[in-house]
């Protein structure tokens, strides 16, 4: 047997393996011997029927075989003799295999890439305190207040946080956006709907509750509205100007209930001072989550800026390609239409790409440090995740496992997943901590 490795790049092999006539006729002959014990013909008993006639009668099956064996054991002679750790082979070459002749197997696999670690003891996060103010609290109570307020009609002009009940008409250039976007109207013509003046969440039409404080009703106005560049629901619209010429038909003002026994018994607090105290620890809760949030996306960035990595090819193709399937099925969720896919179809694939590859470096380097921390899938891992999917997904554990045990591809990116994130948790346990002020 004669081996070949070429350098396509860092990462990228072409393993050639030629066999010579006497190992393939070695192969050739455990296959037809394979076969013969399991072969039934006419007037034979099972596996005493001649060789030769099994090699006649199942040729095709035999010379399909002849080629996965082949190819297996090219394969591995070639990776324990090169010592190649492969993540993926990405094209096999195959001449037709014959027992009378050589064979030559050419195959391109992407390989792990020869890095050193990086110091990662110690790396430097900050934190936010996790005292929670009282302010803090009062505005949790205000929304928790909000959600149960009465809207009354107001005979005044609206003011922030009032409900104004109006109609409009949109057209761009003088022509009418019920026009420009036929399939959805409620960006070109409603006789009524509800708009929050000045509020935190944009309506439907962007920037419009920004321009209804003051208005009466039975008030007509004529209003500009920019588009974003990016606007996806209506493509069309992006960066567009409009004119939208509205009527205002009712104002409501939120009239928040008392802070007395009632509400108390309607978010079932005992009192004002449980109350506080309950918010207080699920606030302190919050930001201890987004603290642990923020030291696990510290710990990845600190060690992707200390290494240089040749990246495999197939990974940040096979990553950016997941990557872009996501965004797409959730975009397509929100109704964006194919077509702004396409549109936009370059930016997004570098962009995919660029992510792809970040991710797909830090998983190199935490597979790494798995190796060298020793750090396992445990059973109890396991168990943990399909609860936590039985939770999310409303589904009996069981039928989870059962899923799994089908999709053997999903376990392993599952158990790869797990114990990557043991490793990040890892870090963070051996980070050093800074706390720093709240941003404002």
């Amino acid at each position: 047997m004669n081996i070949q490795l070429n350098d396509l790049s860092e990462t990228r092999k072409s393993l050639v393996v030629t066999l010579d006539q006497s190992e393939v006729a070695a192969e050739h002959q455990a296959v037809v011997a394979q076969f013969a014990r399991e072969a039934r013909l006419p007037g034979f008993r099972p596996g005493k029927a001649p060789a030769a006639m099994v090699a006649k009668r199942f040729a095709k099956e035999i010379a399909e075989e002849l080629q996965q064996k082949v190819f297996a054991k090219a394969y591995k002679a070639g990776c324990e003799e090169k010592k190649l750790e492969v993540i993926t082979v990405t094209n096999v070459d195959e001449a037709t295999v014959s027992p009378d002749a050589p064979a030559t197997v050419t195959i391109t696999v992407d390989v792990r890439p020869e890095f050193a670690l990086p110091d990662y003891i110690g790396l430097p996060t900050e934190i936010q305190s996790t005292d929670v103010t009282d302010a803090e609290i009062d505005q949790v109570i205000e929304g928790l207040r909000a959600e149960r307020a009465d809207f009354k009609q107001a005979d005044r002009p609206a003011q922030k946080a009032d409900y104004v009940k109006l109609s409009y008409e949109g057209k761009v250039d003088g022509q009418a956006i019920a026009e420009i976007a036929p399939d959805r109207q409620i960006y070109g013509k409603v006789p009524q709907t509800w708009e929050e003046v000045e509020g935190e969440n944009e309506g439907v039409i962007p920037g419009l509750g920004k321009q209804l404080a003051g208005l009466k009703t039975g008030d007509k106005k004529d209003v500009t509205i920019t588009f974003p560049a990016d606007f996806a629901p209506v493509p069309a619209l992006a960066g567009k100007t409009a004119i939208y010429s509205i009527e205002v038909l009712e104002i409501r003002e939120r009239v928040l209930p008392a802070l007395d026994e009632a509400f108390l018994k309607s978010i079932q607090a005992e009192s004002i001072d449980a109350l506080k105290t309950n918010v207080r620890g699920r606030l302190q809760q919050q930001k201890e989550m987004q603290n642990r949030a923020g030291q696990r996306n510290q710990v990845t960035d600190a060690l992707a800026s200390k290494v240089e990595i040749a990246l495999p090819e197939a990974l940040v193709e096979s990553e950016a390609q997941n990557i872009l399937a996501r965004f797409m099925d959730e975009n397509m969720r929100r109704g964006v239409k194919q077509e702004q896919f396409e549109k936009d179809k370059t930016q997004l694939v570098q962009g995919a790409r660029k992510s792809a590859a970040q991710r797909v470096k830090v998983q190199l380097i935490l597979g790494k440090i798995v190796e060298k921390e020793g750090i396992k899938l445990e059973n109890s891992d396991i168990d943990a995740f399909i609860y936590r999917e039985a939770m999310r997904t409303q589904q009996a554990p069981d039928k989870i496992v059962k899923e799994l045990t089908k999709n053997r591809d999903a376990l392993r990116n599952i158990q790869q997943s797990i114990v990557f994130d043991k490793a990040v948790d890892f870090l963070v346990s051996k980070a050093t901590v800074t706390t720093v002020s709240a941003k404002s």
